[in-house]
Parts: C-alpha cells; sequence; structure tokens
C-alpha cells in the first residue's frame, strides 16, 4: 500500500465533508448524480495520489454502494466494506491507515436497511441459531450490540432496532482506540453513524 503522506494539506473540515456527502445523497435519490462517466485526464490527476474526504466503513451488501450513493467521484471516498460494517483487526488497520495516512477529517460508519449480517446475529443471540464458522466469527462482532434489544418486539422493529445498535456499537468500539482519542483530543476528526434505506435510497444520520 502506497503512502500518501503528500497529502497534509487540509481541504476539508469534518462538517464540510459531512454537508458534501449529504447533498451527494440528496442528488443520488432526486436522480441528478453527477457522475455516470469519468475523464481520462481525471483518472491521469489521480494517478499521482488520492485525497479523499472521507473514510467510510459500510456493509458488503450489494445493494449499498457509496460511491453510488453519495454521488461522489473517484478519489473522493475511502471505503471499507465489510459483511455488518463491524470492526477486526484489518479494518481497523485500514482506519488506522485513513487516519495516519489519508487524513481524513470525517468518519462515517453506514450501516443499512435489512441488514442480513445483522438478521443472522438477531437469529444467534436470541434463537440459538448456528451458522458457519468463519460466519460465527463475523457475528461475534455484532451479537453484543443486541443485548439491550427487546425479543418480543415485531420481527421488522427488532431489525431496525438492531441495524441501528450495531452501528452505534462500531463506533463505540472505534471511538475506544487510542487512535481516535488523540484525533478527537485534536479536533481533527469526526465519527459519524448513518443508516441507509434500501427502499428510498435515503441516507440517514444519527444523532
Amino acid at each position: 500500500m502506497a503512502s500518501d503522506d503528500h497529502a497534509d494539506e487540509i481541504l476539508w473540515t469534518a462538517d464540510a465533508a459531512l454537508a458534501r456527502l449529504k447533498e451527494g445523497n440528496l442528488r443520488f435519490v432526486r436522480g441528478q448524480a453527477r457522475f455516470p462517466t469519468i475523464q481520462k485526464e481525471v483518472l491521469a490527476e489521480l494517478a499521482k495520489g488520492q485525497q479523499p474526504y472521507v473514510t467510510i466503513l459500510g456493509c458488503s451488501d450489494s445493494r449499498v454502494p457509496p460511491e453510488l450513493v453519495f454521488d461522489a467521484g473517484f478519489g473522493e471516498l475511502f471505503v471499507i466494506r465489510v459483511a455488518g460494517n463491524v470492526l477486526g483487526p484489518s479494518i481497523l488497520g485500514t482506519l488506522q491507515y485513513a487516519g495516519l495516512h489519508l487524513h481524513t477529517p470525517l468518519f462515517v460508519v453506514l450501516g443499512h436497511q435489512d441488514c442480513g449480517a445483522v438478521k443472522a446475529a438477531i437469529a444467534s443471540r436470541f434463537d440459538g441459531s448456528a451458522q458457519a464458522s468463519r460466519i460465527e466469527i463475523l457475528l461475534e462482532q455484532i451479537v453484543p450490540a443486541l443485548d439491550a434489544l427487546d425479543p418480543q418486539s415485531s420481527p421488522d422493529e427488532l431489525l431496525a432496532a438492531a441495524v441501528e445498535a450495531n452501528v452505534r456499537w462500531t463506533m463505540r468500539e472505534l471511538l475506544a482506540t487510542p487512535e481516535a482519542q488523540a484525533r478527537l483530543a485534536e479536533g481533527h476528526m469526526k465519527l459519524v453513524g448513518a443508516i441507509y434505506e434500501l427502499d428510498s435510497g435515503k441516507v440517514r444520520f444519527l444523532d
């Protein structure tokens, strides 16, 4: 992985980056996306290095491509995707790279409606369902987020609450890292959670 230490210049504040994400998603929802193609000269310029304005930890679900959801072009988003938008050693290493070398001011944990990984975690936590061994390892990252939920809720309500709880759990775990604590103390980072709605295309940013 090549270093992008030359990207020391601060091009975006966290608030400006968040506003840009919201504006891009609004264009996406309205059918006014700006990036149907990419010009060769843009690709040539990006080959020199990257300066993304946000790092997004999202789910691998094929229905939730962040670049399209936020109507963002090449080089704008640093995207990490894993089922259930969970943390793990490789994910944490990639996030650390984004903070130390790319200096993105904004980090977003992006969950989504009807997440299959969260569904499986609910079945594991409340019904005792079992999955293949490596999927079980993945679900271990989600199950603790479900402890405060009411299993007597309707399936739809339980899943919606679990998706949000999982995003908040991942944020909590990320905020506990020394790197995040240091960057927050310096005022150089903002971490936000969000939920993508499959049926509308809207992204709901959490308080």
